[in-house]
């Protein structure tokens, strides 16, 4: 009981003493470790059975379920052992814990599944026995009281038993296997003279109960229950030893072999467990002493009944019963009238009455109100008048079945109002019929009691009024009807009208009464299927949002028809209510697109696909990129380390700025930062001097294909400041834009760098610097339509228009702005900038 897993990992491996210790102040005991050994016959039980390793799992269920003790009782005193589960293996096993965990778990589920069994049967059999009671009761007083042995069900059928005995006026009445007459008496005597204050006894063995004559019973009696009706009158039950119900399931036994006297092996266990119960049988359960307790109280009743009649009682218990039952007739009769009017004038419900004419007889309050109609006015009055002129036929049959004794029920007619309810309209009732008699049984007239339906009509005649709007709207074939389809509350399809089955290709009977989440639309095996996992995922959003009353906007949905053809739309769910404001399930509209729309969505679909192709190709071109610059890094690097005259290292020094702007432009991986002015600008301290010549360095070769010549028109003060600011995004505005002048310069033409430095100072140790910069280039000038890409105003942007815009919103973020100014036969970019001047001293 305390281990509900046992596990042996290998019965033939050698046991090992546990010695113990011996200041220990209680026994050790190894019921609950996995260490325990097995008992010498249980390996040879295994042994017999070709089992080296075993699990056994405990199936334990409550005591009182079967034996049907009190379940009030500790929870701990109520267990019992009700089986075993068990699993050989052939070769030594050991079953790690988690798994004996496991099977702990299962063998619990299934010991409460067998208790439920247990609880079951033991109902049935309680069931079957006050069945058989009943039926005992019956015969008792049809043929008293021979005929709970006489008949069928007898005794024997009341409790599981081999035989009984009723022992009645000195007669002996058997049935089944008993002992005999002389035992019979012996064992009478034997109650009257140990047992003579009680009224019965009940025992698994007599001859543990110390009855002398036990053992000439033999095995046929060993178990007795034994009520006393009167004192020479027994009932007795028998049963026989335990072992006639046993069965050896073990290896059969063969003439020749013999088991070892000195072990316990299977066989001599199970003759030992036989020699046991030989002298006992199964024990009576307390529901069986219930039901045997319940029978003698009724025998002791009939007896007592019996005897009375014998002595010539009967007439006299006849005359008893009579006076019991008699009743006052007249003076009951008339309180019991005052009482049923009383009843009638002040019930809850419409009441009224008419004669065999037809003529209004009964009338009462409730009637009244509804009608408008009082009492003295409506009595007397001809029934049929009083009714709608729709209802009169109804009414006329009804009454004319009802006077001939065919009362009809549930018959709905309308009456009508009278004074200030005329106003309301007709009343509408739903009547039963009941023909009034007289005591000779002749139909005197007819009893109508109503139920006012008028307020329900009333909304149902709505209700059906709006049911047809709403299938004429729902189930219009008309093409202005969209696609619409619906679910109750559990998600069930309710929904499917003409216009969603011409779009996908299923008809309503397809659909309706499925599951729309994974039947109707789903990714597998569903009739209208969808692209991906996460259009249905969506789509359960959007449902369960409208379910729980939150305000759903139209969403793109798309889904395949049965074609195979993919279908486009717009979604919009709407939540369906009850009377009550409960939301009852969901209505879903579907928006097709039109077709300019739908060669929109392809046009943008389209570009959407390009500009994935050109992202994919800008992504190639970054990471390649980066592989030879890091080559010329290396490069530039190793020069360094040589010995360069000055021109030789200002050449290095302006590559490795050069560098460090392309760096920097790979990594803009979001425009829209720049755009939108989220950059992060970088304050570094820089000579503006290595700025112009990193600037101009990147546009010479350009220049020199072109014949151009740049002539720097640099302030000599200007080169000598060192500037606060992001240098590199300053070089990438600069070489922009003499980029572009140099591609707008016509071939031998001049191309102009000045710049100016104004200084204004903010308190007494920051100095700002307005920094402005001329590019001038002879020629017609930048095309205008490159300008206004520069400021914005064109939806598509060229190459060069997308650098000139990007290279003024960085301008932009230097507290600076972009001009262009066209004068004859030259054109200028004028572009400033807001930096900060460092105080140190110049180099």
């Amino acid at each position: 009981m305390k281990n509900k897993v046992r596990m042996i990992c290998d019965c033939r491996a050698n046991h090992v003493k546990v010695v113990q210790e011996e200041k220990l102040p209680f026994d050790l005991t190894l019921c609950g470790s996995t260490l325990r050994a097995p008992h010498s016959c249980h390996s040879q039980y295994m042994e017999n059975m070709n089992s080296i390793a075993s699990l056994v799992m405990s199936v334990v269920v409550n005591e009182g379920e079967e034996d049907g003790s009190d379940s009030s009782s500790p929870p701990d005193k109520r267990k019992r052992l009700w089986g075993l589960v068990v699993c050989h293996n052939t070769s030594p096993r050991f079953v790690p814990f988690p798994l004996r965990y496991a099977c702990e778990f299962l063998a619990q589920v299934f010991a409460i599944h067998v208790n439920k069994e247990l609880e079951l049967e033991n109902q049935m059999l309680e069931k079957n026995i006050l069945r058989t009671q009943t039926l005992l009761c019956d015969m008792l007083l049809r043929d008293a009281p021979l005929g709970i042995v006489s008949q069928s069900p007898n005794v024997m059928d009341l409790v599981k038993c081999d035989g009984a005995v009723l022992l009645y006026k000195n007669k002996k009445y058997r049935l089944g296997l008993t002992p005999t007459d002389f035992q019979i008496r012996d064992i009478v005597s034997w109650l009257d003279e140990y047992h003579r204050d009680s009224t019965g006894l009940s025992t698994d063995s007599l001859y543990d109960a110390g009855f002398p004559g036990a053992l000439a019973l033999g095995d046929a009696v060993c178990g007795m229950a034994a009520v006393k009706i009167t004192d020479k009158d027994w009932l007795f039950w028998f049963r026989s030893h335990t072992a006639a119900e046993i069965r050896w399931g073990g290896a059969k036994h063969e003439p020749g072999e013999e088991d070892d006297g000195r072990k316990m092996h299977p066989r001599s266990s199970f003759k030992a467990f036989l020699e046991v119960v030989k002298t006992r049988s199964l024990p009576w359960k307390d529901y069986e002493m219930d039901a045997i307790h319940s029978l003698q109280l009724i025998l002791r009743n009939a007896f007592k009944e019996a005897e009375d009649i014998d002595e010539g009682g009967a007439a006299k218990a006849i005359h008893t019963r009579l006076n019991d039952l008699q009743i006052d007739g007249i003076q009951e009769l008339e309180a019991v009238t005052s009482e049923m009017v009383r009843l009638i004038e002040t019930a809850s419900v419409p009441i009224l009455a008419v004669d065999v004419d037809g003529l209004v007889n009964g009338w009462n309050t409730k009637i009244a109100d509804l009608t408008g109609l009082p009492v003295d006015k409506a009595i007397g009055r001809h029934f049929p008048e009083l009714v709608e002129d729709t209802s009169s036929d109804t009414v006329s049959k009804m009454l004319e079945l009802a006077l001939q004794g065919k009362e009809e029920q549930n018959v709905q007619f309308e009456i009508k109002t009278h004074g200030p309810m005329s106003e309301l309209g007709p009343i509408s009732l739903v009547v039963n019929a009941c023909a009034s008699r007289d005591v000779k049984e002749n139909v005197i007239g007819v009893c109508f009691i109503a139920q006012d339906i008028t307020a329900q009509k009333s909304m149902m005649d709505k209700f059906t009024r709006i049911e047809g709007d709403y299938r004429a709207i729902v189930q219009n074939p008309k093409p202005l009807i969209p696609p619409i389809f619906g679910t109750d509350e559990f998600g069930w399809c309710s929904e499917w009208n003409a216009a969603m089955t011409k779009i996908s290709g299923w008809t309503r009977d397809d659909v309706i009464n499925k599951m729309l989440m994974g039947e109707v639309f789903g990714t597998h095996r569903a009739c209208c299927r969808l692209k991906t996992q996460e259009a249905y995922v969506n789509l359960g959003i959007v449902l369960n949002n409208a379910v729980t009353g939150q305000d759903s906007e139209k969403v793109p949905f798309g889904f395949f028809s049965r074609s195979g053809k993919y279908i486009e739309c717009l979604l919009c769910v709407s939540k369906k209510l009850d009377a009550e404001g409960a939301v009852m399930g969901v209505f879903c509209f579907l928006q097709l697109a039109s077709p300019e729309l739908q060669q929109a969505l392809h046009v943008q679909r389209l570009s959407e696909q390009t500009a994935l192709k050109r992202l994919r190709v800008l992504s190639y071109i970054r990471r390649e990129i980066r592989n030879p610059l890091s080559g010329i890094i290396f490069s530039r690097k190793m020069m360094e380390g040589t010995n360069l005259d000055d021109e030789q290292k200002n050449l290095v020094r302006t590559s490795h700025h050069c560098q460090n702007q392309l760096n920097k432009i790979l990594d803009d991986t979001d425009l829209d930062h720049i755009i939108e002015g989220y950059l992060d600008l970088e304050m570094v301290e820089f000579n503006l001097h290595e700025v112009l010549i990193a600037s101009i360095s990147q546009v010479m070769l350009k220049s020199n294909g072109k014949g151009i010549m740049i002539v720097d028109n640099l302030d000599p003060n200007v080169y000598r400041e060192r500037l606060y600011g992001d240098r590199l995004r300053l070089q990438q505005v600069l070489a922009a834009f003499l980029l572009i002048s140099v591609t707008y310069t016509p071939n031998g033409g001049q191309l102009g760098v000045a710049e100016t430095l104004t200084k204004d100072s903010i308190g007494q140790s920051v100095e700002l610097g307005r920094l402005e910069f001329r590019i001038t280039h002879s020629g017609g000038g930048v095309a205008q339509e490159l300008l206004n890409q520069m400021f914005g105003d064109e939806a598509e942007a060229s190459e060069d228009g997308i650098s000139l815009f990007i290279s003024r919103k960085l301008v932009k973020l230097m507290n600076g702005d972009v001009q262009y100014l066209r004068e004859a036969g030259r054109s200028t970019f004028i572009i400033s900038v807001e930096l900060a001047i460092s105080n140190k001293p110049n180099a």
